[in-house]
């Protein structure tokens, strides 16, 4: 193994410290493990000859004892190689190689004679490493202050950031230099319901960044159990990024237990945008697969009862009476609003239009007792997750359902009260079972209860991941609303198909919207950790179609919306606007009935965080590709070879692009549809849109394809 010790004699203090370099399997990154004279352990890393991280401090603050920062003497170095490859249940390509070099720091605090083994994995593309804690009677039990791991950065560099808050990630991204870092977003914090920013200079993970010589760098973590989410605090003179956790209302960052560990710090580091897209580091790091049997988890392709409440078309209560707590008895005796959602009737019509087109299942949201009541008071009980408004037959929908070869996705909107969902849950999901509901999507809006946690507090990290133990116990699939942004555990938990946990398509029904850029930054930032429900598919962009006034907007174009499906993986992809919207763009919707919701490869053909993206995918076990290119606020021209495609194969090439009036704002709906046949020596010209995109879907051509279409 191409691995170097380097021991120097410390002659003041007679200290022996010593200094190791490892390199990567194909030798190209590099990691320096150091000693300082005082004992601290330090990093470096490198991508080639250009320093991605300079030397910086691990360690950490306990709670009442003394910190584990500096002091240490090496007590032994373990390092092993592993080249190995997995088969993800699903996922964007069908097998991920795992090949990384692994060194183990054993390390004694020589005041203390506590133990921490500090272990780092290097990949070719980048770096991962925890902190771990072996049994060891000086340390049984100990409270985590603060984590005070370092990534000292070689610059100012070019940012892609949203504020560390420790109750949201719902925020629009912004563009600066680090030095240029406000992570203060008052106003905005204001608007969506939450105060609870740290520090100013604080940012979230994942953190985007490009150097001034064209370096990418991603900073995140991996496998995040029992422990808080990492935010970042930046000194704006010296360029260093300082691990700040989540804490808990008594300013507590995690209760441990030897022997235990922390989630992996991860950087990734590519000379191409591209690569960090396809990096696999962050899923590698992730535990296998803990479930025994997968073959009833299903990438999910649905419609639902969601965003007609959002442009205020119907309502998720049954009833116009707010802010009173009502007695399961008394909704039999309330009076109908007359815009409830979730009816019988409703969810029937979602129903039919799924089985016409072939999707697998209708969300149905506002479908429980309990939503006149369920926003912003604190209550203890709001939902019981049982208990259907008048107007919403379980039973009758259970047949009509399985009749039409639909299933339904049940909504658990917890209000944030956890503890009553966690009280609920084995009846909650008793009850799913009972009524063929095989997936749920669970909401956490509001304060968290119990009162002392936030979002990303490593007691609700903890929840989330009960419930994904949970609903695999009960082969439930899961999508996780507000929750604390994903690190890779789709891996371990495969029935864990997706989370929100950003700014998704909904803002722009009631708030200033996404920016054009939004979707650019996405899969750089919030994607990293795995699969989002964006919920795209809006073809009405402009929503004073529903009442004359409404300025509300969807900031993209018709085309980019179906660019989507592609440009943001998914393996629970939603068709987010209404059916008879649909109806109205028949040819448009095609590409959303073709398009696939899981992969056997994937290709970024090109790629820049807050600019553009083109992906192309290939559908699991079958000959199609589908591929999506998305700009910015800028139109956009350009070639995209065919050159993934097999060889001596046509193939048919179904284009969607903007039409030659799009733009994302005054002519937003205009598209165009051309058909040719294609081969792998085929170059499309393809012509964006400000804010637009283009969707296409490529199958093995047909002889009368080839008699009747042009060739490319």
């Amino acid at each position: 193994m191409n691995i170097k010790i380097v021991l120097l004699l410390v002659l003041f203090t007679g200290t022996i410290f010593f200094a190791q370099v490892m390199h990567s399997p194909n030798g190209k990154a590099t990691l320096v493990f150091k000693l300082t004279e005082k004992g601290e352990p330090t990093y470096q890393f490198s991508l080639g000859n250009k320093e991605v991280i300079k030397q910086s401090k691990l360690g950490l603050e306990l709670k009442e004892l003394e910190a584990l920062k500096e002091g240490f003497t090496v007590e032994r170095i373990d390092s092993s190689l592993t080249d190995e490859t997995w088969n993800p249940v699903w996922g964007e390509v069908k097998s991920i190689r795992n090949n990384y070099k692994e060194l183990a720091v054993i390390l004694t605090q020589l005041s203390t004679k506590r133990q921490i083994i500090i272990r780092f994995r290097l990949y070719d593309e980048g770096l991962g490493f925890r902190y771990e804690f072996p049994i060891q009677d000086n340390l049984k039990y100990f409270t985590v202050a603060e984590e005070k791991t370092e990534f000292f950065l070689t610059g100012d560099h070019k940012t892609f950031w949203i504020p560390g808050d420790y109750d949201t990630n719902e925020y629009a991204y912004t563009t600066s230099k680090i030095s240029a870092v406000d992570a203060y977003f008052g106003k905005t914090a204001d608007e969506i319901g939450f105060k609870t920013l740290i520090a100013p200079n604080a940012v979230q993970t994942p953190l985007m960044m490009k150097t001034d010589d064209g370096l990418y760098i991603n900073i995140h973590e991996a496998a995040l159990v029992d422990y808080s989410a990492m935010n970042l605090v930046i000194d704006q003179k010296s360029f260093k990024l300082t691990s700040h956790l989540v804490p808990d209302k008594l300013g507590n960052k995690g209760y441990l237990q030897t022997p235990c560990k922390t989630p992996w710090r991860t950087i990734i580091a590519a000379e191409k945008a591209a690569d960090i897209l396809a990096s696999k580091l962050i899923l590698n790091l992730n535990e296998p697969c803990k479930l025994e049997e997968t073959s009833w988890i299903k990438p999910t392709k649905y419609v639902g009862i969601w965003w007609e409440m959002h442009v205020g078309k119907s309502t998720w209560n049954y009833s116009d009476i707010n802010n009173v707590k009502l007695n399961l008895t008394d909704w039999k005796n309330l009076n109908p609003n007359g815009k409830h959602g979730a009816t019988t009737e409703r969810t029937k019509q979602y129903i039919d239009f799924a089985a016409k087109h072939g999707l697998d299942g209708v969300l149905v949201e506002g479908w429980n007792i309990g939503w006149e009541d369920w926003w912003g008071y604190g209550k203890e009980e709001v939902f019981d997750f049982l208990t259907p408004y008048p107007d919403f037959n379980v039973e009758e929908l259970q047949k009509y359902a399985e009749q039409k070869g639909v299933k339904i996705i049940m909504h658990h909107e917890t209000s944030a009260s956890v503890s009553n969902y966690e009280r609920r849950m084995d009846e909650a999901y008793n009850f799913m079972k009972k009524h063929g509901y095989d997936a749920v999507k669970t909401g956490y809006v509001g304060r968290i209860i119990p009162r002392s946690e936030y979002h990303d507090s490593q007691w609700m990290v903890n929840h989330y991941v009960r419930v994904a133990e949970k609903t695999a116990k009960y082969h439930i699939m899961l999508d996780a609303h507000e929750p604390v942004r994903p690190t890779g555990l789709h891996r371990t938990y495969p029935n864990w198909l997706a989370c929100e946990a950003a700014r998704g398509n909904e803002f722009n029904a009631w708030s200033e919207g996404n920016k054009p850029e939004h979707e650019t930054i996405l899969p750089f930032t919030r994607l990293m950790g795995g699969p989002m429900d964006y919920t795209p598919g809006i073809f009405q962009i402009k929503l004073n179609y529903y009442k004359d006034g409404k300025k509300e907007q969807v900031h993209t174009t018709l085309a980019k919306q179906l660019a989507l499906y592609v440009t943001l993986y998914s393996p629970l992809q939603m068709a987010a606007d209404l059916p008879e919207n649909y109806e109205r763009f028949p040819d448009a919707f095609k590409f959303i009935e073709d398009v696939a919701v899981d992969w056997d490869d994937t290709k970024i053909l090109e790629a820049e965080p807050g600019d553009y993206l083109t992906i192309a995918r290939k559908e699991k076990n079958k000959d199609n590709w589908f591929i999506g290119a998305i700009t910015d606020e800028n139109s956009r021209a350009t070639t995209i070879a065919l050159d993934f495609l097999d060889a001596d194969k046509n193939y048919i090439a179904i284009i969607y692009t903007d039409g030659d009036d799009a733009h994302y704002d005054s002519d937003p709906m205009s598209y165009q549809i051309n058909s040719y046949v294609v081969t792998n020596k085929s170059d499309l010209k393809l012509k964006l849109a400000c804010g637009g995109g283009a969707a296409i879907s490529l199958r093995p051509a047909t002889i009368e394809d080839i008699k009747n279409l042009k060739k490319l």
